[in-house]
């Protein structure tokens, strides 16, 4: 269909950062008729369905260490970063939320020297830290200002870290599996995770979903085009121009997010959230652009 194979590659991305960007706004519009906990359950008991017509491949026991690795990223990449991420929606707009987890590749970055230790720790590194924590508290300062609950800042902060501790997981996946297999498993524990979650906080699964157009046509957009066609469009843009080229349509997910928070949920836009959102990224790129030599090993 495509002969120019580097194009396409970038309309994937471009198509997938679009999708991504609009789940908060979709996730905010069904915190109207669930629990957090309970989109959870929901949208990934849709997406696990997607992804067994779509993966055929069979998949058993992995032995021990790999399940606990599988359910190590399904409880922290599913259920706690889902779980956060919905409940801080609850209590700040969503554009907040879109701006605090973008800190995400420097939140790993950091991690990941301290942990894996495959990251040196750069003048970059330390320098697009502070940039980018000056940001979330420029963010969170501005919720003061709008008289929101500061819990929601806190709590998609908190899921930043949940996901950041996901990134590092991942580095550790076991060999063996193809990319869709992989995710079929994470998504099976963090599926299954998220029912005692959903339980102790007092979700009711027993009440199921309303057949209405609003609650059902935002879990298929999430469980469909987020969780299954997302990703599959991600990793095909990865093959076709790499995963740099890939990963800077990552800077323009906030843009998205903020953009349909005012056009869906008319939030309000100030010029606080987008200096803080301007420097979140901006300390982003400092660590990613390498222009400063390691300051130690």
């Amino acid at each position: 269909m495509f002969q120019n194979k580097s194009l396409y590659g970038h309309i994937l991305a471009f198509s997938a950062i679009l999708i991504w960007g609009t789940t908060l706004v979709s996730t905010k519009v069904l915190l109207r008729h669930f629990t957090p906990e309970e989109i959870i359950v929901y949208r990934f008991a849709l997406a696990y369905g997607l992804l067994l017509l779509f993966c055929r491949e069979r998949i058993g026991w992995a032995g021990w260490r790999d399940e606990v690795l599988f359910f190590g990223l399904g409880v922290t990449g599913v259920t706690f970063y889902f779980w956060t991420e919905n409940a801080a929606l609850k209590y700040t707009l969503s554009a907040n939320v879109g701006m605090i987890v973008s800190a995400i590749p420097i939140m790993t970055a950091m991690l990941a020297h301290y942990t894996t230790h495959d990251e040196k720790f750069r003048l970059n590194l330390l320098l697009g830290f502070v940039v980018a924590m000056a940001g979330i508290a420029l963010i969170i300062y501005n919720g003061q200002v709008l008289q929101l609950n500061p819990l929601g800042d806190i709590l998609a902060l908190g899921s930043a870290l949940f996901f950041t501790a996901y990134n590092i997981l991942i580095r550790k996946s076991p060999a063996g599996y193809s990319r869709l297999a992989m995710v079929r498993k994470t998504f099976f524990w963090g599926w299954m995770a998220s029912f005692p979650v959903c339980l102790l906080a007092g979700g009711n699964l027993s009440r199921m979903p309303e057949f209405e157009f609003e609650p059902w046509a935002n879990l298929v957009y999430l469980a469909t085009f987020a969780s299954v066609l997302g990703y599959a469009m991600w990793n095909k843009a990865i093959e076709l121009i790499g995963a740099v080229r890939t990963s800077n349509y990552i800077y323009l997910m906030p843009l998205f997010t903020m953009v349909a928070a005012v056009l869906v949920l008319d939030e309000q836009i100030t010029p606080l959230m987008i200096a803080g959102g301007f420097l979140i990224l901006a300390g982003v790129y400092v660590n990613e652009s390498r222009w400063l030599k390691p300051a130690t090993a």
